[in-house]
């Protein structure tokens, strides 16, 4: 669920222009325009692919779709070759269908690394190789942690490179309204000491810092995993945090129900929240931030990823009228800039000359730049333009990736579907809802210890 709103409600918040290609079937014309690496582009003509069909299954449906066949369109264009994407709303089915039957695209885009995994383990990806491995944590920043996530074991068990990241999404943000903080003298705080110090002087001066809700039908409780796991990153180390979502670092250790008390520090205390701490768990997550644009205020924050814009009231101007911050990290910790996020990879599921070439694309700064300008897409290539980004916006979420120290995906989603959908978005609901961190880590580790009995 997580995915389908991530993928649609960014695109339209942060839309610009129209979907329709430009001349030659092209959306920018090529050379017209500097903010764009058309060197890049000029490259891509050395390969030569006339003749070659290149297959590419993903979960891209509606404006999407067009966005990556918008870009694909370059490729063709330099290339020869013809690029066909499908898209499906049942990609996460369809993929494994298609591969053990034979039938596979060239190219599948996963929305979770967690299944491309799966594939790897069967033999049913093919390896990028070690130039794709280097090249990558090179040219990405943080990039060794794009390189684990894309590592994956394979039929014998060896770690392998398989997943080409491509398209990211930010969820270390923190939402609010500039105005309501300059009328107050109050500063965007830069480390999670600031942060907690503003809560607690808000809540001095008689108002509530945060606006907070788990509510999401049959899937109440998810928005509190993205606080647990940004807490994760903000107080164990990323190996830590890689051992948690494969359960060797079980949910009731000791560093995890830390993690969980340091959201209900926030989550837990009828000061500090909107509606007291009572409410946390019955508010819609899509309701929630609508307590920011009231007069008075009703809250100053919001922790949410970068698609909640879409739940605004209509008309709010982005950098104007509401704004976002990196969710800090405890400058005490030394532990980096860590930033939480999601996004695709792309793997080989049908070797091809057209196949590799296509890998080869996404390293070029015109892949990433032609998205840029458009909507919903960010990247943390070192080599692409920050100034090709649609809006200020996208462009300072793109330098908050490109600043981070590292990278991890969201941990629920990388969880068995039982754990990550399930026990951890109950456990949630019961933790705001009075039970102890303990308790409520406890719950969960026996619904791990469950599932692998």
């Amino acid at each position: 669920m997580k995915k389908i709103l991530l993928a649609t409600a960014v695109a339209a918040s942060l839309s610009c222009g129209s979907l329709f290609a430009a001349d030659e079937g092209l959306k920018f014309k090529p050379g017209e325009d500097s903010k764009f690496n058309w060197a890049s582009y000029e490259a891509l003509k050395e390969m030569k692919l006339t003749g070659e069909t290149i297959t590419l299954f993903g979960p891209w449906l509606g404006p999407d779709k067009a966005l990556i066949e918008s870009v694909t369109a370059y490729f063709e264009e330099a290339t020869g070759a013809d690029v066909k994407y499908a898209g499906s709303d049942s990609f996460e089915q369809q993929i494994v269908i298609d591969t053990q039957a034979g039938s596979p695209p060239n190219i599948a885009i996963f929305p979770q690394p967690g299944l491309a995994a799966d594939l790897a383990a069967k033999g049913l990806l093919t390896p990028l190789g070690d130039d794709s491995k280097t090249w990558l944590a090179d040219n990405y920043s943080a990039g060794q942690s794009w390189v684990e996530l894309g590592t994956y074991k394979n039929k014998e068990g060896k770690k392998d490179f398989y997943g080409f990241p491509y398209k990211t999404d930010v969820k270390s943000l923190v939402w609010y309204i500039p105005e309501n903080l300059e009328e107050n003298d109050y500063e965007v705080p830069e480390t999670l000491e600031e942060l907690k110090a503003l809560t607690t002087q808000i809540a001095a001066n008689g108002e509530k810092a945060w606006c907070i809700g788990l509510g999401s039908g049959g899937a109440t409780g998810w928005p509190a995993t993205d606080w647990v796991e940004d807490m994760m990153l903000r107080t164990v180390s990323t190996a830590d945090y890689d051992k948690w979502i494969t359960n060797e670092l079980k949910f009731d250790d000791p560093k995890v129900i830390a993690a969980l008390e340091e959201f209900g520090w926030f989550a837990k205390n009828d000061d500090y929240v909107a509606g007291g701490a009572g409410t946390v768990a019955t508010t819609d997550f899509r309701d929630s931030p609508k307590g920011l644009f009231t007069s008075p205020p009703q809250c100053y924050f919001h922790h949410q990823a970068s698609f909640i814009p879409s739940f605004f009231p209509e008309g709010t101007k982005l950098g104007e009228d509401a704004d976002f911050f990196y969710f800090p990290a405890y400058e005490s910790k030394d532990l980096g800039k860590p930033v939480l996020g999601a996004g695709t990879t792309f793997a080989i599921t049908k070797d091809s000359k057209g196949a590799k070439a296509f890998i080869e694309f996404l390293k070029s700064p015109i892949a990433h730049e032609i998205w840029m300008a458009q909507s919903g897409f960010l990247t943390p290539f070192k080599g692409a333009n920050t100034k090709a980004y649609a809006n200020d916006a996208l462009r300072k979420q793109g330098e908050i990736l490109l600043g981070a120290t590292s990278f991890r995906f969201d941990g629920s989603d990388l969880m068995p579907g039982k754990i990550g959908a399930g026990a951890f978005w109950t456990g949630m609901v019961d933790y705001t809802g009075g039970k102890s961190a303990k308790d409520v880590a406890e719950g969960i580790q026996k619904s791990w210890d469950d599932l692998v009995k």
